[in-house]
């Protein structure tokens, strides 16, 4: 956002609260935004279901050649983010997105008439680099179109209807697995593409308010250099590559993300090869992650307004995760029943640590880059995410798999050390002069 705080009331305060307002928000914009997230990951949802199936059994791929492809994908995600955010700043990050969301679409759409090996490793490196780079610039529009004091629980608000949209999509994928057929797996991956193509024309018709000044609203001491910053447009050396404080959040974010893999990867292969627990369980601690992030995401950004503030929920998540590490551990070697108990809780925890380290490396991603190029800053931000996503499940699977509980413990000191070292990382910045007292 480029306009200064319109109130100092939290974000919590302008939350639903009660009745039938808690599924809509009183903001007109997170709620324009809200049916833009909803589309979209209603489509993602329905072709995440099926495309693994689609590209194995329709497409060909081997296990292991698909598994390469999703690699090279991964890798041109991250490479992506930077000069994306970057374009963000020069040209505005609404053009940019709709440009990025719709080449998305056509790719995914190119899906279902690619042939050949050397074809589909392309595309997917073309629709993952179109994708994570619409993921930065989107976090880049966030803060061009949500006042400053809003943007974390804005934020919050999304990601639950995102976790809402992807299980719908989820659903509807069910039929398609169901029915099984070559049609119906088009289908899907076509609704897809034309979700993201919806999406783009909604974004171009989103208001974006004009830029009101980077300094009145940074406040941090280097108002000079942020006007400077800002009036470049994106040109000329990236500053966020140069911002020691942010690259150390961006890292320790990087780590703390590595539960997503844990969760995905880790969890599943330890119930199902080191556990006596039942195989349904994997499908219980995602229900249990889902209705617990859908229920805490928003609370979980009270009190994140201030970086200090933002820090300390980082190092309360890092705790959190490494408890339910250990929790996980503990697992192994216990009955049936009560190891499935044991993983839920330890899930449990998971999705606890989830909702507040999302909050505080939302906040902070937003803060210590003051209000001088946030293309930049998410562009940088958001590569660290992709590369997480990318490396994390080979991380997770090393780590605890064969290792037992001594595995889990490794993982769990080394996200509790990265969430707990946030607050030396701000304390950094703030010596610096680069973020809000």
């Amino acid at each position: 956002m480029t306009t200064p705080p319109a109130a100092t009331a939290a974000p919590s305060s302008d939350l639903p609260t009660s009745g039938a307002s808690r599924l809509l928000h009183p903001d007109p914009t997170v709620r324009r935004l809200a049916r833009i997230t909803l589309l979209n990951t209603v489509g993602s949802g329905l072709s995440l279901s099926v495309g693994v199936l689609f590209f194995t059994r329709f497409l060909g791929l081997s296990a292991g050649r698909l598994g390469f492809a999703l690699t090279a994908a991964g890798l041109c995600g991250v490479l992506a983010s930077i000069p994306a955010g970057r374009a963000a700043d020069r040209w505005g990050a609404r053009p940019v997105l709709v440009a990025l969301v719709a080449l998305t679409g056509l790719g995914t759409a190119g899906y279902t008439l690619v042939d050949g090996y050397p074809a589909f490793v392309a595309l997917a490196c073309l629709v993952s680099a179109a994708d994570r780079g619409g993921a930065a610039v989107r976090n880049a529009l966030y803060a061009e179109v949500l006042p400053a004091d809003k943007r974390v629980a804005g934020r919050a608000y999304l990601r639950v209807v995102t976790n809402v949209g992807i299980c719908l999509g989820t659903g509807v994928g069910a039929i398609a697995l169901q029915v099984d057929s070559r049609a119906g797996y088009l289908t899907a991956i076509l609704a897809d593409a034309a979700s993201y193509l919806a999406v783009a024309v909604l974004f171009q018709r989103l208001r974006v308010p004009g830029w009101s000044g980077a300094a009145s609203a940074a406040g941090a001491g280097r108002a000079d250099k942020a006007a400077e910053e800002g009036a470049a447009g994106g040109r000329g050396r990236n500053p966020a590559l140069r911002d020691g404080p942010f690259l150390v959040v961006t890292a320790l974010g990087s780590v703390l993300a590595l539960q997503f893999a844990m969760l995905e990867v880790g969890v599943p292969l330890w119930i199902v090869q080191q556990t006596d627990a039942p195989r349904i369980t994997v499908a219980g601690t995602l229900i249990v992650n889902t209705v617990l992030v859908i229920a805490l995401q928003v609370p979980a950004t009270r009190g994140t307004e201030h970086p200090v503030a933002a820090a300390r929920a980082c190092g309360r998540a890092g705790l959190v995760l490494a408890a339910s590490c250990l929790v996980l551990g503990l697992a192994h070697g216990t009955p049936a029943a009560l190891a499935a108990v044991v993983v839920l809780v330890g899930v449990a925890l998971q999705a606890v640590g989830e909702v507040l380290s999302q909050a505080g490396t939302w906040a902070l991603s937003y803060d210590l880059a003051g209000e001088r190029a946030h293309g930049a800053y998410q562009g940088v931000f958001n590569a660290g995410m992709s590369a997480a996503l990318m490396i994390g499940p080979a991380v997770v699977s090393t780590a605890v798999i064969g290792h037992g509980l001594v595995g889990w413990a490794v993982l769990g000191a080394l996200l509790g050390g990265a969430g707990l070292a946030m607050g030396p990382a701000v304390r950094w910045a703030r010596r610096r002069g680069e973020v809000p007292a």
